[in-house]
């Protein structure tokens, strides 16, 4: 048995979150065991990424590590979040786990959040990319070997041409100047399908890009009417032959 704290992991699917994981176990100082992940039943995908849940399946096991998932309604309230989440977090800390970590790098009141809802369980919360320079880890992602496509866009800040494309040094000089390098502000999000972590590549093809308008929370005063919209890109899993 490890001697090391016993750690779930909140997987994202994303390039921030595979980075960091791997920050994590090359650290050895943490024994993680466990991704957790947040997934739209009504879609079936992971929330925010709209990522088929199949290949979120697929990452886990090319990882080595299980999964739990939240399941979260289409559009579920604060409230409805809050239950599901205090229902998953203590069946966690039942199970021994009394550290988690994420792959949030800049968003101040994020982190309070996640900090503050896990202080009831005494649960630590760990941030392998806090503060550093946005640029210089997506530089070191790139160098590292990891692979990921952008599967989210916000259609504001970046056009079309930009969802379904591949992270590389060419996507970095391309992203407009109000564009944080790691789309820390939700510009955009990412599915990343190879690197150090994992045991195996993650087949898959690009499918339809589609076009969605969500609606500004109400929390919002200043834009409560208007819409938000995004690019999303369909990745489809490749079924392994034989």
């Amino acid at each position: 048995m490890s001697l090391k704290p016993k750690t779930y992991f909140n997987w994202s699917s994303g390039k921030d979150a595979s980075l960091a994981l791997y920050y994590l176990k090359k650290e050895k100082k943490l024994h993680i065991d466990r991704l957790l992940t947040s997934v739209n039943v009504f879609h079936n995908r992971v929330s925010m990424h709209g990522l088929r849940r199949e290949l979120l399946e697929q990452q886990a096991e090319s990882i080595g590590l299980p999964l739990t998932t939240i399941e979260l309604p289409e559009q579920p309230t604060m409230e409805e979040y809050n239950s599901l989440m205090v229902n998953t977090v203590s069946n966690l800390k039942k199970e021994g786990y009394d550290n988690c970590a994420f792959g949030d790098i800049f968003l101040e009141d994020l982190r309070d959040y996640r900090e503050q809802q896990l202080k009831p369980y005494n649960i630590t919360c760990h941030f392998p990319l806090w503060k550093k320079d946005t640029k210089a880890l997506l530089h070191d992602f790139i160098g590292l070997g990891f692979k990921a496509i952008l599967v989210c866009i916000k259609s504001e800040l970046l056009d079309k041409s930009f969802v379904g494309r591949d992270i590389d040094e060419s996507f970095i000089n391309d992203l407009p100047d109000n564009v944080d390098p790691c789309g820390e502000n939700g510009e955009f999000h990412t599915f990343c399908y190879d690197g150090p972590i994992f045991s195996r590549p993650i087949e898959f093809e690009i499918g339809e890009k589609v076009y969605r308008a969500y609606k500004n929370p109400k929390s919002d005063p200043e834009t409560p009417n208007k819409n938000t919209g995004f690019w999303f890109c369909d990745l489809i899993p490749i079924e392994e032959e034989g």
